[in-house]
């Protein structure tokens, strides 16, 4: 069987909802350096 023949749509759904959760949560509380317009893992349009 193959790997991915057990992986439904709402798995695949709510992977991608957390993910955009994680997204804005980083964006709303992570500091400046690290999402800010030069952050190192997000580059992020936000006011500092």
């Amino acid at each position: 069987m193959s790997l991915f023949a057990n992986i439904t749509f709402f798995e695949v759904s709510m992977a991608l909802v957390f993910i955009g959760i994680a997204e804005r949560l980083l964006l709303g509380y992570a500091p400046a350096e690290m999402v800010g317009a030069k952050g190192w893992l997000i580059r992020g349009d936000i006011e500092e």
